[in-house]
């Protein structure tokens, strides 16, 4: 039949069934007591123990006056044996006819082990609570579609059960991130994502209207600025996890909304902040992948080993073979630029070249974890200059198989310099640079009550998540990514 027949005949069941006073969607609660996993893994405690279990119908195999159904549940699959002299005649034709596969049934039963050596619940009772009213995709060609596996992720978790494995181990990994930060005594904290103007990050941000307050407001392209606040405010170590929105381009690496965790800890700096992000990302791997050397795609990442640091400077040089220690001038920088097919705009200056340096020649080489530290100071606005070079800042960025994972700061504390920088990059948004940061003078009237040496980081979960699971896409780890609506 074409599955608009099948369809047909899935309504009529439950419209019979309604009719009857049966209808599946009547029942509020079932007595669940034990999982699919469970029964697997404690099958010598439970052989012969009564359970309930319940679940969408995978399968069904009618044979005669016995028959056997999968039933899928939070934790994988069990098989269920559904006998005509044990739950009755009655029961037993109700089941051959009314319940399908996709259906969620409740089942109570006695686990046994069947001749064929399958662990199994013998069923003495089978409740239909809910009709499913659509067809499952095919058995052995299962939901290969990619766009409408993004779409419709309910349905990719139905039958597509390693996804649901990689959304457990992104629940891990946020789990462990807590656990490191609270076992270091920092504080989780909630700030807004609805910002008076956009700040924190070189990125376009949402823009939308306040209605009663007459005013227009941002969707909050980072975090940061508002745990700093905090740190002035005596909390001292303080961290969030949230969502974070840029209305920029989609792709394998990119959606507009995402999820990250900054972090801020007085009385430190950008040293400690490596050492804490080395020391919690190996920390993550390790609980959500119980081990610290993993595949992703044709590499083998060691965590176990110290992570690499290089310059900037040492890495242009190394990948690119052009020392930027001997670049005196930004005439010496734009020819170089030039020579090496670097582009650039006539806004940039000398660091900002050095900086499409590195993107162009040593970002993709970079696989192994590696801190790429002291970013030229013209595209670090937030940073502390480095001792002895003022062209220079404190950061350092992470990066593993070509891609940035995290980014940190010794934080400048000095409102008189952070005015400074606003007002660069103020200047730069003026000559057309939409990512450049706008001035925020609350921020700096915090800054100007006294906020102590402190060190910042923020991680990208998601990219994260997509590197201890193996996954290729950034959609692959959002349960619902944002896509054009289906005309």
């Amino acid at each position: 039949m074409h599955d608009n027949e099948l369809l047909k005949i899935k309504h009529d069941k439950l419209l019979e069934l309604q009719r009857e006073g049966r209808d599946p969607f009547a029942h509020v609660t079932y007595s669940v007591d034990a999982h699919s996993a469970q029964i697997h893994a404690e099958f010598e405690r439970l052989e012969g123990v009564t359970v309930g279990i319940a679940g969408r119908v995978m399968t069904k195999r009618v044979m005669g006056k016995a028959s056997f159904i999968d039933v899928a549940d939070r934790d994988g699959k069990i098989q269920v044996y559904v006998r005509k002299d044990e739950i009755g005649e009655d029961a037993y034709a109700e089941f051959k006819a009314n319940v399908d596969i996709g259906d969620i049934v409740g089942v109570t039963g006695v686990v046994f082990r069947t001749q064929k050596g399958e662990i199994s619940v013998q069923a003495a009772d089978l409740t239909l609570l809910g009709k499913s009213l659509q067809m499952l995709p095919e058995k052995w060609h299962g939901l290969r579609d990619q766009e409408l596996r993004y779409r419709q992720r309910y349905l990719d978790l139905i039958v597509n059960p390693e996804v649901k494995d990689v959304f457990l181990k992104r629940s891990k990994a946020i789990k462990a991130m807590r656990t490191f930060l609270d076992g270091r005594d920092f504080i989780e904290v909630e700030t807004p994502m609805l910002h008076t103007i956009p700040g924190g990050a070189s990125a376009r941000p949402f823009r939308t209207h306040h209605n009663a307050l007459d005013m227009d407001i941002y969707m909050r392209i980072a975090i940061e600025l508002h745990l700093k606040r905090l740190i002035v405010g005596g909390l001292e170590r303080v961290y969030e996890i949230g969502r974070v929105f840029r209305n920029e381009g989609i792709s394998i690496r990119h959606n507009p909304e995402f999820t990250m965790i900054e972090l801020y800890q007085a009385y430190t700096d950008y040293h400690g902040m490596m050492e804490l992000t080395e020391s919690m990302i190996k920390y993550v791997a390790e609980q959500v992948c119980g081990k610290l050397v993993i595949p992703y795609g044709e590499h083998e990442l060691d965590f176990s080993r110290p992570f690499e640091r290089l310059s900037m400077t040492d890495a242009v040089t190394k990948f690119a073979g052009v020392d930027f220690n001997a670049v005196k001038t930004l005439e010496d920088a734009r020819s170089l630029a030039k020579t090496h097919g670097v582009g650039f705009e006539a806004r940039h200056g000398k660091g900002d070249i050095l900086n499409l340096f590195f993107e162009k020649f040593a970002e993709d080489k970079l696989i192994q974890p590696t801190f790429i530290t002291d970013h030229p100071v013209e595209v670090s606005p937030l940073t502390k200059k480095k001792p002895g070079n003022p062209d220079l800042t404190e950061r350092f960025e992470l990066f593993i198989v070509g891609r940035e994972y995290a980014n940190a700061y010794s934080e400048l504390n000095d409102p008189l310099d952070q005015r400074k920088r606003f007002e660069h990059q103020e200047a730069m948004r003026a000559a057309g640079d939409a990512e450049a940061n706008t001035i925020d003078e609350d921020f700096l009237l915090a800054l100007e009550y006294g906020m102590p040496p402190t060190g910042g980081m923020g991680l990208g979960i998601d990219r994260l998540v997509m590197l201890l699971t193996d996954s290729p896409s950034i959609r692959d780890v959002l349960l619902f990514p944002t896509m054009r609506p289906v005309q």
